[in-house]
């Protein structure tokens, strides 16, 4: 039964051996030249204003959290858009009651003010 996972604990073995290779001939090989320029800290082209240890609003989470449930949701869609053709009518309704749910919890959260940025 083992013998039937050696030829992928070699190819693991392999990747890791490459992974280590390749590290390591860039520590010999690769050119050191430190400056003040490269050692600075880049932040999108300018230059930072502020500690990169501050605080986030509890916004920016909730903000992030919706996003992913929302966009989670939507991928639920794709499937049904594959096999609309053979689920009929039934498919249509039961896909019509899920966007309508999603818009009662948009529209809850709307109302609620979580999409606002202060």
């Amino acid at each position: 039964m083992i013998e039937t996972y050696i030829p992928i604990f070699i190819m693991i073995g392999c990747a890791v051996a490459f992974g280590v290779f390749m590290g390591k001939a860039n520590e010999i090989f690769g050119p050191r030249r430190p400056s003040d320029e490269k050692q600075s800290t880049y932040e999108s082209g300018m230059e930072p204003v502020r500690t990169a240890r501050e605080r986030f609003s509890v916004k920016y989470y909730l903000i992030a959290m919706l996003f992913i449930i929302f966009d989670i949701e939507i991928v639920f869609m794709y499937p049904w858009a594959v096999t609309y053709k053979q689920l009929g009518v039934q498919g249509f309704v039961a896909m019509f009651v899920f966007i309508f749910i999603l818009l009662i919890g948009f529209y809850y959260i709307w109302r609620k003010g979580a999409l606002e940025w202060d």
